[in-house]
C-alpha cells in the first residue's frame, strides 16, 4: 500500500471564531475536505463508492468516538503523532461529489500555531492522508477499494504535499497488521540503488538515482 496525500484545491475553507463565556475563542474550520470522481492535479481519481466506504469507516471508528485528530503539515508516514496534533475533526459528509468537513482547532502547541496563523489572516488549506493502492487507467491513476483514510491535516503550501507524494512517499510501501498499524518497507528498485553504491562512480550513482525517481 502507498501513502497518499491529497491537497484539496478550493477557496471555500472558512474559519469560524466564536467567543466563549469566559472570553476565550473557539476556532472551527469548515469546507471541502476531499473530492471524488474528478481527476485532480496529481493525476488521480477517487471513485465516489470507494471514498464513501472510507469516509463511513472513518466516521464510525474515529469521528464518532472523538478520536479523529490531524496534524499541522504532513508527517513522513500514515500514523498520527499525538505531539503534533492541531485539530479534531468533528464532521465529514458528502455533498454531491464533495466531502465537506468541520474541524475544531485544539489548544495544543500546534493548535496554538494554527490559531495564531488564522488570527493573522493566513489562508490555510486541508489535505487528506490515507493508505491505498493505485491502478493506472490510461493517463489516470485510480485509487482502489483498499483505500483507508488516516486523517485530514492542515497545510499551507499546496505544492509541498504534491512534491512530497510524487517524489518520496510513493517510492515506499507500507504493510498493515490489520489493527491500524503500518510498517514501512522499501521497494525493490530503491533497494537495488542502495546496494549498488560501491559498484559505480558518483556520477553513475546520481544518474541511477534520478532514473529511479523518474519511475515513481
Amino acid at each position: 500500500m502507498k501513502l497518499i496525500t491529497e491537497y484539496t484545491e478550493n477557496d471555500t475553507l472558512q474559519c469560524i471564531i466564536e467567543k466563549k463565556a469566559d472570553g476565550e475563542k473557539n476556532y472551527v474550520i469548515e469546507g471541502v475536505f476531499a473530492q471524488t470522481d474528478k481527476k485532480n492535479r496529481n493525476g488521480r481519481v477517487y471513485p465516489k463508492p470507494i471514498m464513501e466506504k472510507a469516509i463511513g469507516k472513518y466516521d464510525k471508528e474515529q469521528i464518532q468516538k472523538n478520536r479523529a485528530v490531524g496534524e499541522l503539515n504532513h508527517p513522513e508516514g500514515p500514523t498520527v503523532n499525538l505531539d503534533k496534533v492541531s485539530h479534531r475533526i468533528t464532521e465529514m459528509k458528502f455533498q454531491g461529489n464533495d466531502v465537506v468537513g468541520k474541524a475544531q482547532i485544539l489548544d495544543t502547541p500546534m493548535g496554538k500555531i494554527v490559531k495564531g496563523l488564522l488570527d493573522g489572516g493566513v489562508q490555510l488549506g486541508v489535505s487528506t492522508r490515507g493508505m491505498g493502492s493505485l491502478e493506472r487507467q490510461n493517463d489516470t491513476m485510480v485509487v482502489k477499494d483498499d483505500f483507508i483514510l488516516s486523517t485530514v491535516d492542515i497545510v499551507q503550501d499546496p505544492s509541498a504535499p504534491n512534491a512530497f507524494v510524487n517524489g518520496i512517499m510513493e517510492g515506499v510501501s507500507w504493510e498493515s497488521d490489520g489493527h491500524g498499524h503500518f510498517t514501512q518497507t522499501i521497494e525493490e528498485g530503491e533497494t537495488e540503488v542502495k546496494e549498488s553504491k560501491e559498484c559505480f562512480s558518483e556520477e553513475q550513482q546520481s544518474a541511477g538515482f534520478e532514473h529511479f525517481l523518474s519511475k515513481l
